[in-house]
């Protein structure tokens, strides 16, 4: 590994499935503004996830409806040609 290139400032995230409401406390680097009541009683940093393991067909098994517009829509967008 290079030294010097990895974030130092770990912390407990909250990280929320929001097509199913599903949410798990890990350490992450990633910053966010909001924040979140977790199920222990104390207050975490939440990064909203559009899919989880919890929600992914291929670890539950079912095929569930995912938001295939929306998540179209925002490639789209991002990534349109500028005219």
């Amino acid at each position: 590994m290079k030294q010097g290139i990895h974030p130092e400032a770990y912390r407990f995230v909250v990280f929320k499935d929001m097509s199913n409401g599903t949410a798990f406390l890990s350490k992450s680097a990633a910053n966010t503004k909001e924040t979140i009541l977790f199920e222990d009683g104390n207050e975490y940093p939440v990064i909203k996830l559009e899919i989880s393991n919890t929600s992914h067909p291929f670890y539950t098994g079912k095929n569930m409806l995912v938001d295939t517009a929306g998540r179209i829509d925002k490639f789209n967008k991002r990534y349109a040609k500028k005219k």
